[in-house]
């Protein structure tokens, strides 16, 4: 078989009968299917077929299970299992966004919250929304830093990802919107390769209100990608790209596979793969893996 779907949903959450209505509604849409397979009993399975127009079989699956609490993918059998991890931090690999927190301590989270919504969604401009946000936290002490790396708490299964990919010998890297100490501090509690992201100025023990130029936001991001990949020696069919936000679809796009994650309604709408139901794990099962080949994570979620 060609093809393969995958069903991957939060534990215990799919059923049997569930799976088999998804090779049922396969098979309606005119596929060749064959057995398919627990990768996790009661939480992700997979179903190979074959079929002309495999794009509308996955998109015929989705609409018949829509009502139900699963993630919905397909995708070629062949090349699953990608070399390169290329991760956003901020709402994916950990929960809520780091400069939000930085303005609670200030007093206006709220405010700044807005904003990062609107940018996330791809209603303002990244960069200039981002040195907007980072003006309004001008004075804010910048031990403030310290004390939000220490709360920062990792969405589940982002360390499984990262501990089982880097035992099949991918390459991660954390690339985000946001800021060094943050990604620095969770690229060494859960064992990225690298982290990229951006410089808060600080002066006189107080941010600066400025951000380092130039900003890394969506080209960035896609450059990014790009450039690992030749630096491995790979194509962008290798590569496993996640994000939630409207700076990660230029190198969701890109990626062999391209997963938004809990994503803004937009992101989701485009990008090739989404996982809403399931944990970080599921971008594991997206490529074949089953839970008796996971790594153990450095830590615990």
């Amino acid at each position: 078989m060609q093809q393969v779907l995958t069903l991957c949903a939060a534990p215990g959450a799919l059923a049997a009968d569930t799976l088999a209505t998804a090779a049922r509604l396969l098979a309606d849409a005119g596929a060749r299917i064959g057995d398919p397979t627990w990768l996790a009993p009661g939480e992700a399975a997979d179903i190979p077929f074959d079929a002309e127009r495999p794009v509308e079989c996955v998109a015929r699956v989705r609409v018949g299970l829509e009502d139900a609490p699963v993630d919905v993918n397909g995708g070629p059998a062949a090349g699953r299992r990608k070399r390169l991890l290329i991760a956003d931090m901020d709402s994916t690999i950990i929960v809520g966004e780091s400069l939000d927190e930085l303005a609670e301590y200030a007093g206006i989270r709220d405010q700044i919250a807005a904003i990062t919504a609107r940018a996330m969604r791809g209603e303002l401009d990244f960069e200039g929304a981002l040195r907007e946000r980072v003006g309004m936290l001008k004075g804010l002490p910048a031990a403030t830093i310290d004390t939000v790396v220490d709360g920062l708490q990792l969405t589940p299964g982002a360390d499984v990802l990262v501990a089982t990919m880097k035992a099949a010998g991918a390459y991660c890297a954390l690339v985000s919107g946001g800021f060094k100490p943050m990604t620095g501090a969770i690229r060494q509690r859960i064992g990225f390769d690298e982290d990229r992201s951006n410089i808060l100025h600080v002066a006189d023990g107080v941010l600066a209100g400025t951000v380092g130029e130039p900003i890394l936001g969506r080209d960035a991001k896609l450059a990014t990608l790009k450039e690992l990949c030749a630096a491995h020696g790979l194509a962008l069919d290798a590569a496993l790209a996640v994000g939630d936000g409207a700076n990660d679809l230029a190198m969701l796009g890109a990626a062999g596979m391209g997963v938004a994650f809990q994503a803004k309604p937009a992101v989701r709408d485009a990008a090739g793969f989404r996982i809403e139901h399931a944990d970080l794990r599921g971008l594991l099962y997206l490529q074949g893996y089953k839970v008796s080949d996971f790594a153990t994570g450095s830590v615990a979620g």
